[in-house]
């Protein structure tokens, strides 16, 4: 009987050390504001100096209030990430969080965060989201939101939001589990990779022609 206690207690603190280790670091003191200016590689930021920490390194007038544009590219949205990099007190307290803005029929097309989970709110407007499940079973989990409505977008899977309204923009705003969550529209990256991606590979991949995956990495 105490074997297998021992066993499982060893089992928990492995569960338990995976999990710390999945996620960003705890802090270990009250902040680590990011020191920018230090040329030392580490996984993060180096610490500024405590005594030399100040409001505005915690502070941005980011105008998050104030529309943005969603006619600078072709899918008709516009995300203004709040990062680490934007902020230098966020480092090592694993939180960001991003404004995007849809034009009518506009939408955040397939994307991942390797590093971060993502909870968004509507602010104005309908918004269609939707993830999908790892492989083998790729299910597909999706729902029309509302004004005040919250969805949750695990880490790291696919995922999207869409504005079907054809006459009204949307807004929505993103909270994500990560100082620097990091994205990956899945259709940049596979046909607008560079160097590109062999045809033959992707091809192969998405069963056309390899025509059709030139066209595309145009």
């Amino acid at each position: 009987m105490a074997s297998s206690s021992y066993f499982l207690v060893i089992a928990l603190l492995a569960l338990a050390s995976w999990q710390t280790m999945a996620s960003d670091p705890s802090p270990l003191q009250d902040f680590c504001v990011a020191e920018n200016s230090s040329h030392v590689l580490v996984n993060g930021f180096v610490c500024k100096d405590p005594k030399d920490v100040k409001a505005e390194d915690f502070f941005l007038a980011a105008k998050l209030d104030m529309p943005r544009d969603t006619k600078a590219n072709k899918v008709g949205s516009n995300v203004t990430l709040i990062n680490v990099m934007r902020i230098p007190g966020l480092n090592t307290l694993g939180i960001s969080l991003a404004r995007i803005d849809y034009a009518p029929l506009g939408e955040n097309p397939p994307h991942t965060h390797p590093r971060a989970t993502e909870i968004l709110t509507v602010l104005e407007g309908t918004l269609y989201v939707g993830f999908v499940t790892s492989n083998p079973d790729n299910k597909f989990l999706s729902k029309v939101l509302n004004k005040g409505d919250v969805f949750v977008f695990p880490e790291g899977l696919v995922h999207f939001q869409f504005n079907p309204n054809p006459y009204k923009p949307a807004v929505a705003i993103a909270a994500l589990s990560s100082q620097n969550p990091g994205a990956i529209t899945i259709a940049n990256a596979v046909f607008g990779s560079k160097p590109a991606i062999s045809d033959d590979v992707l091809a192969k991949a998405f069963q056309v022609e390899k025509k059709t995956v030139d066209w595309l990495q145009l």
